[in-house]
């Protein structure tokens, strides 16, 4: 642990600190945590019970009033939790009173006015990383769970929350810290060039296996990122085929104006959508067609972009033009579903097969099924190919760094690098994976990370 870390835990363990960490507004129950050194003496001070808090063991529930110079505020439970098995690893006490904005702030002043200060945002979970409760991707998990839009991203939250990236590389960072001190072992044997402690083909191999799955991890973030702000889904299709009628229909409201006249949309249109528990991003976008209408042209850039960033693309027609289709491959990284709408208006043979190439839908009607089950399918399928996947930006651009350093290497080790030049490159590896989960890290990197938590978390 840093000194700077050593320092920041005795400063923090010196001052109690408390906060509504319930919802602000009006409710039936609000909750007011308090937690630090003096944490259970300060709530003393204002709690009457049949048993006095300091008396009471940890991880029990205790009711009674609040009360200060024989003003009655709220009848309450207060929850003790006693370091280091709770939260923060701190003394912590939550109280849960009546959901009253009065009774609330008042409380939050007798508690001030008794020793305690409010809480910055996200300082509960800060001095639970500074604690040791844990490291710092499964902190920043608190705030994306706490901010989850869906079933997806909850879920994803909470794997990141019990450990999953944190588990992946402390595995990997152990293994590496080992070869690591025997390069560096051999470099304090310097005079005695014959010994070497680090075998360089195990080194090799490690090396290898590092690379590739810190390559896994890079390449998760893409579907990680859209998980967590929506699977990104651009409609696509010449003018007049129903891409905006469609949109309406999946939203279930008139989101994109319709009209028979073509070239109506003119730049993308974005809602979000939560199927299944899944949150997808859809994109409505201008009609792809040669046009000398210069501001219709800068809608079909911008469709052409949209679909170059899309991860789903929904192509729609409304008639058999195939070769239009084909068109799409160059365009998109993304997985097309090739959706055949006004299928009402087929009949007979013009149907027959068109179920193994095609979704057919009628937007306008509203039946839409088969293109919302393939939508869920495919993010499912997207979201099953990683173990262990990423959607922080801040996680991402230090592992990207960890897999440039990886990779020097092993370009060290194919040239025969001396260990000196070998031990730079392992400890810039090491040093991006520790700051990961906060091994490696300063107090400008944490306040800024925590400063986005709520009040309160």
């Amino acid at each position: 642990m840093h000194i700077w870390e050593k320092s920041s835990i005795f400063a923090l363990k010196m001052q109690t600190i408390c906060a509504i960490s319930t919802a602000y507004g009006v409710g039936g129950i609000a909750v007011i945590r308090v937690s630090g050194e003096r944490a259970i003496a300060i709530v003393d001070t204002l709690f009457t019970g049949r048993v006095s808090l300091a008396e009471s063991p940890a991880n029990t529930i205790r009711h009674g009033r609040i009360e200060r110079n024989g003003e009655l505020l709220d009848d309450v439970l207060c929850s003790i939790f006693r370091a280091p098995h709770s939260f923060t690893g701190e003394d912590t006490v939550e109280i849960a009173c009546h959901g009253s904005l009065y009774i609330q702030q008042t409380l939050l002043q007798w508690l001030i006015d008794a020793g305690a200060r409010m809480a910055r945002p996200g300082e509960f979970t800060q001095r639970a990383f500074l604690n040791g409760k844990m490291d710092l991707t499964q902190a920043e998990a608190v705030a994306d769970l706490i901010a989850s839009q869906s079933k997806a991203e909850k879920d994803l939250a909470l794997s990141q929350l019990r450990g999953s990236v944190s588990n992946e590389l402390a595995s990997l960072r152990e293994r590496l810290l080992h070869f690591t001190s025997l390069v560096e072992l051999e470099l304090d044997f310097a005079d005695h060039e014959e010994l070497e402690f680090a075998d360089r083909s195990e080194l090799s191999q490690l090396a290898d296996e590092i690379e590739q799955k810190l390559q896994s991890l890079i390449s998760s973030f893409r579907t990680g990122n859209a998980i967590r702000n929506g699977i990104p889904v651009a409609i696509v299709g010449a003018p007049n085929v129903g891409k905006s009628t469609l949109l309406n229909a999946l939203l279930g409201e008139q989101r994109a104006i319709v009209s028979d006249i073509q070239g109506t949309t003119r730049d993308t249109i974005e809602d979000t959508l939560i199927i299944d528990g899944i949150l997808f991003r859809l994109i409505d976008t201008a009609g792809m067609r040669e046009t000398s209408d210069v501001i219709e042209q800068m809608g079909v850039e911008r469709s052409r972009k949209a679909m170059e960033n899309a991860q789903i693309v929904i192509y729609v027609i409304d008639d058999l033009t195939i070769d239009e289709v084909r068109l799409m491959d160059d365009w998109t990284k993304g997985t097309i579903i090739r959706v055949l709408n006004k299928a009402d208006l087929l009949m007979g043979e013009r149907m027959r097969g068109l179920e193994d190439e095609w979704i057919l839908i009628s937007a306008k009607n509203g039946e839409i099924e088969p293109l919302k089950r393939e939508l869920v399918r495919m993010a499912k399928e997207m979201m099953c190919t990683s173990a262990v996947m990423l959607s922080n930006a801040r996680h991402y651009e230090a592992i990207s760094r960890a897999h440039e350093a990886i990779l020097r290497v092993q370009h060290g080790l194919h040239d025969g690098l001396s260990g000196e030049l070998l031990s730079l490159d392992l400890q810039d590896c090491l040093s991006a994976l520790g700051e990961v989960t906060g091994q490696i890290t300063n107090q400008e990197v944490l306040s800024n990370i925590f400063s986005k938590f709520c009040i309160g978390k």
